[in-house]
């Protein structure tokens, strides 16, 4: 291991927003953060940065680096996995392989994990030994702007409030603020939705609809969620918060959103393998379309939004093609 030997939080993934998390965190308490690859902890080490998926924001000197997972558990009191989905459970896993008993898990990552429709904490729930805390990271944070140090707000959820207020006290500063919540249903869902919305509010952007039709697709797309999130159990407040309205609007509005930069490369009439090609990240609205889709049918729950970008892109439906099929809709009766 690089740099510091002993740290009690370990950031477990080193894409953007683990890179980012970990250099925010290590401003205050001494973290370590690992990468699967020997190559680029070794290239990050090199260089104080991570070159390849943050490139530009430096590491502080405090942050150690490892490729060796043992030496990254070895003094950790808290784990935060940072990776994909994709790879939550795989992480995970290993982790507890060598830690019969790790200490409290935190992920960052939104979704529903592929082919089995679970959220995270379901997931997390299936390989955590009975009694270890753990609890999800979620809101409006772009990654390099939590890198830069520029201010953001974030949700700590977890089923255990004493756990989720005490966490969220030791990973709060001032420019990086973290809420306490007991909704972790409600805080995944509106994680995992709104990247969905994301896509179509690219789509509606590329397509020159203006601001008008993106104001409704947002409004309409938070009814979505909510509907969602309430049918598996989330609190319908909950979605009005940091982790709901506030994570919709970042992602759907920014130009630093991935799933926005999806739908506007989808507009321009691009296949979407050569999308995600050019893309050269992780957009995770992609594959968490079909599994929000398809939990909907299951649930009864009306997601006409949801079912569009699904049919663009997984069944070939044209962008435009999509839209007049979402405003050719009967009217209705607005309720959110």
């Amino acid at each position: 291991m690089t740099g510091q030997t002993a740290s009690r939080l370990a950031v477990l993934g080193a894409g953007a927003w683990g890179t980012a998390l970990a250099i925010a965190f290590s401003r205050q308490q001494p973290t370590v953060l690992w990468a699967r690859h020997e190559a680029q902890v070794a290239d990050m080490a090199a260089r104080r940065e991570n070159a390849r998926y943050l490139p530009g924001e430096p590491f502080p000197d405090a942050l150690a680096l490892t490729s060796d997972l043992d030496a990254a558990l070895e003094h950790a009191d808290l784990i935060l996995i940072a990776t994909p989905i994709a790879g939550l459970r795989a992480t995970l896993t290993a982790v507890c392989e060598r830690r019969p008993v790790p200490p409290p898990v935190l992920w960052a990552c939104k979704g529903f994990e592929a082919d089995s429709g679970l959220l995270p904490h379901q997931v997390v729930a299936g390989i955590l030994p009975p009694g270890v805390p753990y609890g999800a990271l979620s809101g409006p944070s772009f990654a390099r702007e939590v890198a830069r140090g520029q201010p953001t707000a974030i949700t700590l959820a977890s089923d255990d409030s004493a756990f989720a207020i005490a966490t969220a006290a030791r990973l709060h500063c001032p420019r990086f603020r973290v809420y306490a919540n007991d909704d972790l249903i409600g805080v995944e869902v509106g994680g995992a939705v709104k990247n969905v919305m994301a896509i179509a509010a690219g789509v509606s952007d590329g397509l020159g609809f203006g601001h008008n039709a993106r104001a409704a697709l947002i409004t309409r797309g938070l009814s979505e969620i909510t509907r969602l999130a309430t049918a598996l159990g989330g609190k319908p407040a909950t979605l009005m918060g940091l982790a709901g309205l506030g994570d919709l609007l970042l992602t759907t509005t920014g130009d630093l959103s991935r799933n926005r930069q999806v739908g506007l490369k989808l507009a321009e009439g691009k296949p979407l393998e050569q999308v995600l090609l050019e893309l050269g990240h992780v957009a995770e609205g992609v594959p968490t379309t079909r599994e929000v889709q398809a939990k909907a049918e299951r649930l009864g729950v009306d997601m006409p939004i949801t079912a569009a970008v699904c049919a663009m892109l997984f069944h070939g439906k044209a962008p435009m093609q999509v839209v007049e099929t979402l405003l050719g809709r009967a009217p209705k009766v607005e309720n959110p």
